[in-house]
């Protein structure tokens, strides 16, 4: 089933399937797995480039060869501009790093998970010394975005195996994907889309 949103087409299971992250589990493998990198816009290259020196220091010395020679995007087979990447598959602005759970202050053998992948950017972000956090692609994942032919933008929820710690804990906590992915979904589309899209979902309950 396919729902409109004002001009965005949005695959109902999005609305219905659960899925939560679990960096505990998966560790970020969805940033170093695949053949491409990250769909990207123009303006987010700029973003990238302009910002390169604040996330520069976490990014492995092959990433900055890689950056260096080729810039931080190139135009993959499909013709689409994405993230570049390293040894064929990491993104280049993948770092790595021990994470606390549970927003724990004292690491333990039970709240620590070691060499997590994360991305520079959103890194940077969180520690207050960028404005943008990162590409939207990135943000919306595992929710892929495209462009119709007739200029609608379509919104599909996309499986992949290393995701499925994702589902799982969404189907613990009871969490739809379009709630998980709330705030990504009002930066891209707006919170009076968001809002359209949350009284969609209630209707599709209800039927």
């Amino acid at each position: 089933m396919i729902i409109q949103i004002d001009n965005v087409l949005v695959s109902a299971e999005i609305l219905t399937e659960n899925f939560c992250c679990d960096l505990s589990k998966c560790k970020g493998i969805c940033c170093i797995e695949g053949d491409a990198g990250a769909p990207v816009t123009l303006e987010e290259v700029a973003l990238l480039e302009d910002n390169l020196d604040i996330v520069k220091q976490d990014l492995s010395m092959q990433a900055q060869l890689v950056i260096a020679s080729q810039g931080v995007a190139y135009t993959d087979t499909e013709g689409d501009l994405v993230t570049s990447i390293v040894n064929g598959k990491d993104c280049v602005f993948t770092c790595y790093q021990d994470i606390l759970l549970n927003n724990k202050t004292t690491e333990t053998n039970d709240n620590i998970v070691k060499n997590c992948c994360l991305c520079a950017y959103e890194k940077a972000y969180r520690k207050g010394l960028t404005s943008w956090p990162k590409p939207i692609s990135c943000a919306l994942y595992p929710i892929r975005e495209s462009k119709l032919s007739n200029g609608m933008t379509a919104l599909v929820y996309h499986r992949w195996e290393v995701c499925k710690d994702g589902i799982k804990k969404g189907k613990e906590l009871s969490l739809p994907l379009y709630k998980f992915l709330k705030e990504p979904l009002i930066r891209r589309f707006g919170i009076e889309w968001y809002e359209g899209l949350c009284t969609a979902a209630k209707e599709l309950t209800i039927q």
